[in-house]
């Protein structure tokens, strides 16, 4: 069972997002927030598997509501929701912690399946729409447009770079460009259970929490190149 928290300042779509949670099997709403403190206090208390988080909320933000429970370290996963696919909050709130985005207005059944894709630990970032948000937002960080400091990243990059093997650095690669890991496997010619391994590996030399910051550090230390 998957023990979500909704995180809106607007009444009615919370009671939406609840509705159609609660109505497929394997979800459960457990708490409702109406700004990003209240959400943070939820995160803390119930221990949820999921936090579906607004950006743009009252008296604490949702990036940086995402940010305080991220840093918690208990497992609590965040999807961001967003009304556009490229609103500038959205790629901070990956920096922040986030394992991804969803549109507001896509179909119920791709809330469904992003909880899925994030309890599993899979490629939420696989739609050409997350690619672009992600590569457009890096290439303004090039250009120098504000945003906040990567805590992942050191003077030559993501710490832990330079300790990647090659197959490492090509399975990252791979996931940067919006890779499965069923397609990274065909693509390299390895089984299943050697992916995971890369994958394992990557996260713990990188510092990363899931397959999102992953891409992160792999923009950021130039391993895969904006656009």
């Amino acid at each position: 069972m998957s023990r979500i928290v909704i995180a809106d300042d607007q009444a009615l779509l919370r009671a939406s997002l609840r509705a159609l949670v609660n109505g497929y099997d394997g979800c459960e709403v457990v708490g409702e927030a109406a700004d990003g403190a209240q959400a943070v206090r939820l995160a803390a208390e119930l221990r949820p598997d999921l936090v579906l988080m607004d950006v743009r909320m009252p008296v604490l933000d949702g990036i940086e509501a995402t940010r305080r429970i991220t840093a918690a370290a208990d497992g609590v996963r965040v999807l961001i929701l967003t009304t556009f696919d490229l609103d500038e909050y959205v790629y901070e709130g990956l920096l922040a912690g986030a394992s991804g985005f969803l549109l507001k207005d896509s179909p119920p059944a791709d809330l469904v399946k992003a909880i899925e894709v994030i309890r599993s630990g899979e490629a939420l970032l696989t739609p050409a729409a997350t690619r672009r948000l992600i590569t457009e937002f890096v290439r303004g960080r090039r250009a120098g447009s504000p945003a906040g400091p990567d805590p992942g990243a050191g003077p030559d990059g993501p710490e832990g770079l330079n300790e990647l093997t090659a197959r490492e650095v090509e399975v990252l690669t791979l996931v940067a460009r919006g890779r499965s890991n069923t397609e990274i496997a065909a693509e390299l010619f390895v089984s299943m259970s050697t992916v995971k391994t890369h994958m394992s590996a990557l996260l713990a030399k990188l510092g990363a929490r899931d397959r999102a910051q992953l891409v992160i550090r792999a923009y950021e230390g130039g391993v895969v190149r904006a656009g």
